[in-house]
């Protein structure tokens, strides 16, 4: 949970990522601690809106892998158009120019506290060094305690129920878009494809998908490996539905 003092004036945000279960989680956890969230679905989608003063962010926090405008490219054009501080997301460590080029980075998943704490550089260490923050994490639960009770603590089950049936409805779409690239061999695809996942599903502690989905990503040249964790992804996003129907039952039933 955020403990920042009421009586302190948060910093309105501008949150860039490209996978909608990323973007729609941390924008909820967000909205949900008393932040003003602005959000784009890509660089592009950031720049219009800052050119178009849809909304004037004290912080951006942009993926730093992202189709189209991205990285070092992004950064610099938003710097043109707004005096934010930026902060880099990475479902792995960017590259070294990125890490330069930002104010600091957080690397997918971060929890709470590693996220108020580079919140709170933003309010009271303006000047600070960019610096790395966040862990990664190789835990193979179905769906992370943690997480899970951090998003109950923060919104009614209603709404966590919404940010699941968002994933399994999207790890379904992404699956098909995987058996395309690699019945069609492209393992730069699959690659692309396993990295979006990694990341969407540890931002909602889905972490038996999101572990699954980094082997996609980092064996993508070997196809015929590629089929077995596709095997077993279509395996994990079952399981995540049943969780879905233990823990959050449909209305009326």
């Amino acid at each position: 949970m955020f403990n920042l003092g009421k009586e302190r004036q948060l910093p309105t945000l501008l949150l860039i990522d490209d996978d909608m279960v990323s973007r729609e989680v941390m924008a909820t956890v967000l909205t949900m601690s008393g932040y003003t969230v602005h959000t784009a679905e890509d660089g592009a989608d950031a720049v219009s809106q800052l050119e178009s003063a849809q909304c004037a962010p004290d912080v951006i926090l942009m993926d730093a892998q992202m189709p189209g405008l991205s990285g070092v490219a992004l950064i610099e054009r938003l710097r043109e158009l707004s005096n934010a501080r930026i902060f880099a997301v990475s479902g792995s460590h960017p590259p070294d120019e990125v890490i330069a080029a930002a104010d600091s980075f957080l690397l997918k998943p971060f929890g709470a506290e590693a996220l108020q704490k580079i919140l709170e550089q933003h309010t009271v260490e303006a000047g600070a060094a960019p610096a790395a923050t966040g862990t990664a994490s190789s835990g193979d639960p179905v769906v992370s305690s943690a997480t899970l009770a951090q998003l109950r603590g923060l919104m009614p089950d209603s709404a966590v129920r919404e940010i699941y049936a968002a994933l399994v409805a999207d790890l379904a779409q992404r699956l098909d878009a995987l058996d395309k690239a690699v019945a069609s061999g492209d393992p730069e695809e699959v690659r692309r494809i396993g990295h979006a996942i990694k990341g969407g599903c540890a931002m909602a502690g889905a972490m038996q998908a999101a572990r699954i989905a980094a082997l996609l990503e980092t064996e993508s040249n070997q196809l015929d490996n590629s089929r077995a964790l596709l095997r077993d992804l279509r395996a994990a996003l079952g399981n995540l539905k049943r969780m879905l129907e233990t823990e959050f039952p449909a209305p009326g039933i």
